[in-house]
């Protein structure tokens, strides 16, 4: 039986290196819009919502006519906010989208809700794809992971994972297939289990790489990873936002 999935989009508007993020325009849209609109099409969700404690942002998504509510202010992570929003949703399995993490297809929603609803043992799941470009496995922006072979997380790291010791890549080099993998910034988790989840004390390891799935690792926790083969546009930078422009541009022709 497949489960039932409302999806939360965690939105605040300080950011360290992007101010604003949420709200900055992308081909006459703000960000949060495209984000929202990205996903409405998934087979497998109930609802959507946009989660945010500023006013500014709430006001624009009401501009568009999305769903959207207030949370507490001062909260720790994205999936905080999230368990606070979902506590009373009748909903088994929140997906949990990155405010800043446009979907190139709404299947990847699909997919990683067809992990919880394979395996109800499953707590939390998450989609890693392969990384092809030599600089994207040097960018601390792209996080990357490494699981077993039953397809369970090991680590998260904003460094190259694995480190190959006898070889040293470069920008202009191939790597070699099915070595490095990326993290997309969508995650699955138990309704219940996201509820405990944000009440666990922040780990040492989350401190260190700022990486909140961290805490869910070092509490002993599993997070059940799927290969995807579908691509996510994630925007940290002003730079980022300008590549973006250019690659919708070119999508139109």
């Amino acid at each position: 039986m497949a489960a039932k999935a409302a999806v939360i989009i965690p939105a605040r508007y300080g950011s360290t290196r992007f101010p604003g993020k949420p709200l900055v325009i992308l081909n006459s849209r703000p960000l949060i819009q495209w984000v929202y609109e990205g996903i409405n099409k998934s087979k497998s969700v109930s609802r959507v919502v946009i989660a945010t404690d500023d006013e500014r942002i709430y006001s624009a998504v009401l501009g568009f006519s999305g769903d959207v509510v207030k949370t507490s202010s001062g909260l720790r992570t994205g999936s905080d906010r999230c368990a606070e929003v979902s506590k009373d949703f009748e909903e088994d399995v929140i997906v949990n989208l990155q405010a800043d993490e446009i979907l190139k297809g709404p299947e990847m929603i699909d997919e990683l809700v067809q992990i919880m609803s394979e395996d109800p043992s499953v707590l939390m799941g998450t989609l890693k794809k392969e990384i092809i470009l030599p600089e994207e496995l040097w960018d601390r922006n792209v996080v990357k992971v490494v699981s077993d072979k039953d397809d369970y997380a090991i680590y998260f790291s904003r460094s190259p994972i694995p480190y190959v010791r006898d070889r040293v890549f470069n920008n202009e080099e191939r790597l070699p297939h099915k070595t490095f993998y990326k993290h997309l910034g969508i995650y699955a988790y138990r309704r219940d289990f996201l509820q405990l989840f944000s009440k666990l004390p922040a780990s040492k390891l989350e401190d260190l790489e700022k990486l909140e799935q961290l805490r869910v690792l070092e509490a002993g926790f599993k997070i059940k990873i799927k290969e995807t083969g579908y691509e996510s546009y994630r925007i940290d930078t002003p730079e980022d936002l300008i590549n973006l422009e250019k690659v919708l541009c070119y999508d139109k022709r």
